[in-house]
Formats: structure tokens, sequence, C-alpha cells
């Protein structure tokens, strides 16, 4: 087996644009449980991503200042990472381990469309499959 991303990412997965309410992202990664996501513009362009430690600053800035919790446009980082859907789990699991920063996922990325997203636990179990397949 050839162990890509394409294999182990997630077909399933919420986006962001950069016009939400930032209390509206912190609600979709509440009820869907996930720690982030990509920001998509209307064309479906990748812009930006958004985690749940932008909304956490954002929430006790507003917080504090009694203010509102602002757009996404504005906390989202254009600086990201994403990955190929033909990259390789081993080149995934680099990037987990060598980016600064802790990322626990990437969007997967086919013609400059986002297609899908990987996790860290996405990468473990490819790495236990592989397992696996060297013990048979």
């Amino acid at each position: 087996m050839a162990y890509t991303a394409r294999d182990y990412m997630s077909r399933k997965f919420v986006t962001f644009t950069p016009d939400m309410d930032v209390l509206e992202a912190t609600d979709l990664m509440v009820r869907h449980g996930i720690s982030g996501g990509p920001v998509v513009d209307r064309t479906g362009n990748l812009v930006g991503v958004i985690s749940e430690i932008d909304c956490l600053r954002t929430a006790k800035q507003g917080a504090y200042h009694g203010s509102g919790g602002g757009r996404v446009k504005e906390v989202m980082r254009t600086e990201f990472i994403s990955v190929d859907v033909d990259d390789s789990i081993m080149h995934v699991a680099k990037l987990l381990l060598d980016t600064k920063g802790y990322w626990r996922a990437f969007p997967v990325m086919k013609q400059n469309r986002v297609v899908g997203r990987i996790m860290l636990r996405d990468v473990l179990k490819a790495f236990e499959e592989m397992s696996r397949e060297d013990a048979d």
C-alpha cells in the first residue's frame, strides 16, 4: 500500500469563511468536536486556517473589553501548511513533527482546492496499519 494523505484524510470536514463571526466559528468547532479548520473564500480557495487558540484569544480579549468576537478574517492565520493528496504519510508525519508551533491537522489539497483534512490521529492510524502489515 502507498500510504498517502488521500488514504487517511477525512473527506467530511468543516470549513469556515472569512466573513463568519468568530463566535459562530467557535460554535461550529464545539458542536463538531474539532480544533479548527480551513478558511475558504466564495470560490473555494484556501485563504487561511483558524484554530481553537485563535478563537480563545479573541474570546478572552472580547470578554475583557466587553466587545464582540469580530470576523474570522481578523484572527485567522494566513501562513499555514497544507499537504497534497498524494503526499506520503511519512511526509505528513515529518511536517507534524518539524513544524514550529503545535499543529494537529493540515488541509489536504488537490489542484489548489481543499479536498480533505488530515489529523495527527489519522497519521497515527496509518503507522499502526503499517506496523501490522510489517508483522504479517
